[in-house]
């Protein structure tokens, strides 16, 4: 299943970095609830960027768990991003 994982990211992520060069970007899969891993990943990041879920009307106003936790709890600037939408 980790093997499954790891080709998802590496397609979802292809061209990026070509792109965009001077961004370091560090690939991890793990098994842990997302918020744990993003926290600690925050204490040597610049910065943290999550999708959001993009659900229109009062529930588009809302942010899930995760996106709650990170702004709480993050020790860099957390950017979330929606499908389609300005980052809020």
């Amino acid at each position: 299943m980790r093997q499954d994982e790891e080709l998802v990211l590496a397609e979802r992520m292809a061209g990026r970095q070509e792109r965009y060069p001077d961004v370091k970007v560090d690939r991890v899969v793990v098994r842990d609830r997302p918020r744990h891993q993003l926290i600690d990943w925050s204490r040597q990041a610049q910065l943290v960027v999550v999708g959001g879920r993009g659900c229109g009307g009062f529930a588009g106003l809302l942010l899930g768990s995760t996106s709650q936790a990170l702004i709480h709890h993050a020790e860099c600037p957390v950017m979330v991003v929606r499908p389609g939408g300005e980052p809020r």
